[in-house]
């Protein structure tokens, strides 16, 4: 199918819309930058003639500085920043802002991927493919729990954010969902699952609150008694939600989006 033309009719060009620069935390495990390359070209898939690029905040190429300093040198004048993060934290609240305010492109910074419908959408997909049964009888419900497995924050709304998705899958699951973290925050993962294991939760999967391959998303899943899911990934509504925070953040700002 031939993409949409930027001049329509009366032959005057369109502007461009805002590009969407995706804002990753970077990795030393290369499948992290193989996975969100191929989230960033979904992306594109869904909405041709959005211009998409990605940034990130450390370890990885490109960081989000030079991501901004490229399309200043390209002429590109105006930028979404959406984090491809979880929740509201440091990251959030004060590294990519500080390095938008130091672009010369105009930025706007969205909101955090989670909490999210869509994320429930993608943490439920992964437990039904690493083996979650959807049609457990009341008893194996009586004995089953899930330990949502983040990387955790000192910042308590980072926190607010992840119990806010915990009780968005439970009540899809129909069972007690536990968040827990990788480091940082308490509980641990192995520690969560003691705690409902002492309730009787005898059945503990792990649902791994990562949006890649990774250290922690390893050792979370090496904790699992039971099944372990692997991390959002590219599943199709991390890319629809990447999309929805570009748009609310226009609509925020009151600029329509013509891509």
């Amino acid at each position: 199918m031939s993409q949409p033309s930027l001049v329509p009719l009366d032959g005057r060009r369109r502007p461009a819309p805002p590009a969407l620069v995706v804002v990753a935390h970077g990795s030393r495990d290369p499948r992290a930058l193989s996975t969100v390359r191929t989230l960033l070209d979904r992306v594109r898939d869904r909405r041709p003639g959005l211009p998409v690029h990605l940034g990130h905040i450390e370890l990885n190429e490109p960081l989000l500085t030079d991501t901004l300093a490229g399309l200043d040198a390209r002429g590109t004048a105006d930028a979404v920043l959406v984090p491809l993060l979880l929740a509201r934290g440091y990251h959030v609240k004060r590294d990519i802002p500080e390095m938008a305010a130091r672009a010369r492109v105009r930025t706007r910074v969205a909101a955090p991927l989670g909490p999210h419908p869509l994320l429930v959408d993608t943490l439920y997909t992964r437990l039904v493919e690493a083996g979650w049964r959807t049609d457990m009888t009341q008893e194996e419900r009586r004995t089953s729990a899930v330990v949502l497995a983040a990387a955790g924050s000192r910042d308590p709304d980072s926190a607010t954010d992840t119990r806010r998705t915990a009780d968005l899958l439970a009540a899809r699951l129909g069972v007690p969902v536990i968040p827990a973290y990788a480091s940082t925050a308490a509980p641990t993962v192995p520690k969560a699952i003691r705690a409902l294991a002492a309730r009787g939760r005898e059945r503990v999967a792990v649902a791994s609150y990562f949006t890649a391959p990774g250290r922690f998303a390893t050792e979370c899943a090496q904790a699992a008694p039971w099944i372990a899911s692997a991390p959002l990934g590219t599943h199709p509504a991390m890319a629809s939600l990447l999309l929805h925070r570009y748009d609310r953040a226009l609509a925020a700002d009151g600029t329509s989006n013509a891509a």
